[in-house]
């Protein structure tokens, strides 16, 4: 049987591709570009206006001296280099596009791989093609819309973050409507098929954003509330599917979405379950639909019982599926503090790493009750049948941990480093007088009646031991006489210091340009990161068009009632737990 079907679609992608990095490069796009990369054009006014002065300044300090202008160049800005990442990705796709394009029309197939691999590329071509619309002009109109609503005042939150109106959503929904409304192009069936492969591989490379150092240094409670709700999330998810019939892979792929983190654990886990497009569908319907639920009740419960930050952070972090629904729930019980946020991310992040021994439990689950045979040996099953990429993920999130790929205790790529600071990123003068005059007013009586109550409400640890005072003063002592931080501990605690109440503007901000200056990203996790996204858009875009609403009709409710179950026991479960124990021991 032949593959290769005769078409120019493979062509006319190649050279839309190659028409778009020729216009980012000549800059005939950069108006559109502003509007779409906001933050990064923002940067790019920056570094212009900087850049003007100085050359102004040369250009005048040369002529003073009867010397020519000096030659300058603008410094690269992160408009600049979003441009030529556009650009390049454009011209290296685009062109390996168009030639295999010619040759595709050129040759006569015939039978045998070449024919195979050729037939799938244009596939590859038009689930790209759609990833670049997706990344690059539908993430961030929406990122835009949804911050302009806010910002006007028509609604007090973000509706993009909240409803997830990002790449990953609006790829599976793009995938959705292409199939349902338009039909994939027969020329572009093959190449469709290839989608999960390139989303078991973004799984893989999600392994090098997680580090166990980082698991040891967050708080015991986060650990023990998350391990119990999250373990027991997914296996009340489990037993009742079981219960219910539905299918090994629906009932695996719920568990991890209602269990760990959403959207996130679901994508990670379909592959190791091999579960079916409209599965994941149902599933990250129902993530959505409960999170949102979740996210308006869970600030009104807080009030109506009395909750404080503490206590309420733990609860959103615990209860609620999605990391942004977490952040929204958080800002809207207490949208002019930080000290809840803060505690509701802690115990996101501590649910977020707990994604690997949950991929692992389930491999081996779904391996096992596949078999259909309760006296299946576990350990023969899965030499023999565990996915090879899962090993990948497992042996990717060993290397994170031993600081292979960045320094080990980062998380998700940032470490500390004092060593890396850049000397025009030191405190000045005005900085470390500010903090000179904060530290002689915080060791007076007064002021250190203050800050012992402070450290003692909000029970600042640093490892075992709580923060007292005497490291308050030792930490800005060190930073006034150094000029920057030096260690992580030292950071931790002027961290905590910066967040005190009627503390010096001045002084404030100089400890967040230093902790920022010591915070550095793996440029190697970063690539990683680039490439998780881009593997993640183009996997879920392809499983978008294998999600047909003849599939879903079929798939019945029980995850609704499932997740809906499960849902209710742990909001309900983590609430109580809170109520009881957070005060003892937080």
């Amino acid at each position: 049987m032949v593959y290769t079907m005769k078409s120019p679609a493979l062509l006319i992608i190649g050279m839309l591709m190659l028409i778009w990095g020729g216009l980012n490069n000549s800059g005939a796009v950069d108006g559109m570009q502003s509007y779409l990369q906001k933050s990064a054009y923002s940067d790019h006014m920056k570094v212009k206006e900087k850049f003007d002065a100085e050359s102004r300044v040369a250009t005048e300090m040369a002529a003073a001296e009867g010397k020519p202008a000096p030659e300058m160049k603008m410094p690269a800005s992160k408009f600049d280099h979003e441009k030529q990442n556009q650009a390049r990705l454009s011209f290296v796709f685009g062109g390996a596009f168009v030639l295999i394009g010619l040759f595709s029309l050129a040759w006569k197939p015939k039978q045998g791989n070449l024919d195979y691999y050729v037939s799938v590329v244009p596939g590859i071509a038009f689930i790209l093609l759609i990833a670049f619309i997706v990344r690059w002009g539908l993430d961030p109109v929406f990122a835009n819309w949804g911050k302009a609503v806010k910002d006007a005042g028509v609604l007090t939150w973000d509706f993009a973050k909240i409803f997830n109106l990002n790449y990953v959503v609006l790829g599976i929904v793009i995938g959705m409507v292409v199939v349902n409304v338009f039909k994939i192009p027969a020329w572009a069936a093959n190449g469709v098929r290839t989608a999960r492969f390139f989303l078991k591989t973004g799984v893989i490379l999600l392994g090098t954003l997680y580090s166990a150092a980082e698991l040891a240094q967050l708080g015991g409670l986060s650990v023990i509330m998350i391990g119990i709700f999250v373990l027991g999330s997914v296996g009340i998810v489990l037993f009742m599917g079981k219960r219910m019939g539905t299918p090994n892979s629906m009932t695996a792929v719920l568990s991890a979405g209602m269990g760990v983190c959403g959207v996130s654990a679901t994508v990670a886990a379909s592959p190791v379950v091999q579960a079916k497009a409209e599965e994941i569908a149902y599933t990250i319907g129902t993530i959505l639909i409960w999170g949102v639920g979740c996210m308006f009740l869970f600030p009104t419960v807080g009030h109506i019982l009395g909750m404080g930050p503490v206590q309420f952070g733990a609860w959103a972090g615990t209860g609620i599926l999605n990391s942004a629904q977490v952040a929204g729930a958080a800002l809207a019980f207490d949208p002019h503090g930080i000290e809840t946020l803060k505690v509701a991310e802690i115990f996101n992040i501590t649910r977020v790493l707990f994604l690997p021994i949950i991929v692992l439990w389930l491999a081996a689950w779904y391996v096992k009750h596949e078999e259909g045979a309760e006296k299946v040996n576990l350990a023969q099953v899965v030499i023999a049948k565990f996915p090879v990429f899962v090993l990948g993920f497992i042996a990717m999130f060993v290397l994170s941990s031993a600081g292979t790929f960045a320094p080990a205790g980062h998380y998700q790529g940032k470490y500390f480093s004092s060593a890396e600071v850049k000397e025009d990123k030191l405190l000045k003068g005005k900085e470390t007088r500010a903090i000179e005059g904060e530290l002689a007013r915080l060791r007076a009586a007064e002021g250190a009646q203050s800050l012992n109550k402070y450290l003692a409400d909000n029970n600042f640890t640093l490892g075992q031991r709580k923060v007292t005072a005497d490291d308050a003063y030792k930490a800005m002592d060190e930073l006034i006489a150094n000029k920057k931080l030096m260690t992580r501990e030292q950071d931790t605690i002027l961290k905590a210091v910066a967040k005190m109440g009627g503390l010096d503007a001045v002084a404030k901000g100089a400890i967040e340009k230093a902790s920022k200056a010591a915070t550095h990203d793996s440029k190697t996790i970063k690539a990683y990161r680039d490439w998780i996204a881009w593997l993640f858009a183009f996997g879920l875009i392809g499983l978008g068009m294998q999600i047909t609403g003849k599939a879903l009709k079929q798939a019945g409710g029980a995850p609704l009632i499932i997740g809906g179950v499960v849902g209710t026991l742990k909001a309900v479960g983590s609430l109580i737990v809170v109520l009881m124990f957070v005060k003892e021991f937080v």
